[in-house]
């Protein structure tokens, strides 16, 4: 896929006189994921892969939910009795994992529920429910990409401090842009316990300007350049301060390996870290289940939108190829 058609064409003329190839046209799905060309842009769909979901859990008429999971919700490995069907449990959480490729918004949702696969629960099985009910309602949501004026970077860092039940460990969570187009996002349980809420989103700032800095090195082995320095932003001010304060305190030492790598992308002006209020924290549904009004918001900032409000046009300029070697 490029921008030029000559070049692309020039590249497959190469490839074939190696390999064997055969021109599939426009591309209508790729691993599972649907592409609609619209007018805004390419929305990648799984509507598909997520109904046979909904029939393998026996859940295709159900009705639905404005949200992926209750607000406020705790989930524990213990309060329940098991479920009578690990086994599905396990096939069904497993399967949804691959449905967060084009739904960051279930991204912290389906994360939680993986963590008890070992030994899943009634409660757990609930959340699973409420997690389909949510797709049911949502079958033709997609992730929107949408033509960049610009290739700037922009990311939003997030924590959910101890909110973990059984062993009290923070829940990282963040989403990168590139162009205004989100194209990484990452929910997950951080692998130690912080002793503090600056710790813990400290932590979560660490892993992604780490992310930051990886697509800044791809975008240079691509000759892309980014204009202006890459924003991260954080709605801790302790920990935005942390960023540009070059004296170490005692508190701090147990984070200092974190402190020191932030603190050296800062200096050298590859990163900028800025504060933003929480109420416009676009991670926030990745580190914690929020209300429907605020799920709904992010959503929509997510660039996961449905595909009856855009407007479908033809797949001009959009094709794929298969080989065989």
């Amino acid at each position: 896929m490029g921008s030029d058609d000559i070049m692309v064409n020039h590249l497959v003329a190469d490839l074939s006189s190696t390999f064997a190839l055969k021109d599939l046209g426009f591309v209508n799905y790729f691993l599972g994921i649907q592409v609609v060309p619209t007018a805004e842009g390419i929305l990648l769909s799984q509507t598909k892969y997520l109904q046979e979901i909904l029939c393998k859990a026996d859940m295709q008429n159900v009705n639905t939910q404005n949200t992926p999971m209750n607000s406020g919700l705790k989930l524990s490995n213990y309060g329940s009795e098991p479920v009578k069907d690990a086994t599905l449990y396990r096939s069904i959480v497993g399967a949804l994992q691959y449905a967060t490729v084009t739904r960051p918004e279930i991204a912290y949702s389906i994360s939680k529920v993986c963590q008890f696969m070992h030994q899943p629960l009634l409660s757990h099985w609930m959340a699973v429910k409420r997690i389909l009910r949510y797709l049911a309602g949502t079958l033709d949501y997609g992730l929107l990409i949408k033509p960049a004026p610009d290739f700037s970077i922009e990311a939003f860092c997030d924590a959910d401090w101890a909110s973990d039940p059984d062993d009290r460990r923070s829940t990282t969570g963040y989403c990168i842009y590139f162009g205004k187009n989100l194209v990484h996002w990452k929910s997950q349980k951080q692998t130690t316990i912080s002793r503090s809420s600056t710790e813990a989103e400290f932590r979560s700032l660490a892993s992604v300007v780490t992310e930051v800095t990886w697509l800044q090195s791809l975008l240079q082995e691509l000759h892309v350049s980014s204009p202006g320095v890459p924003s991260i932003w954080c709605d801790n001010q302790s920990t935005v301060l942390l960023t540009a304060n070059p004296i170490l305190h005692a508190r701090t030492k147990h984070i200092e390996l974190d402190l020191y790598f932030v603190r050296d992308k800062v200096l050298q002006h590859q990163i900028q870290v800025k504060h933003v209020p929480s109420h416009a924290q676009l991670a926030d549904c990745l580190t914690k289940p929020i209300s429907s009004s605020l799920f709904s918001s992010i959503r929509s900032k997510l660039s996961v939108v449905s595909k009856a409000t855009l407007s479908l046009v033809g797949p001009q300029g959009i094709s794929t190829v298969q080989g065989v070697s």
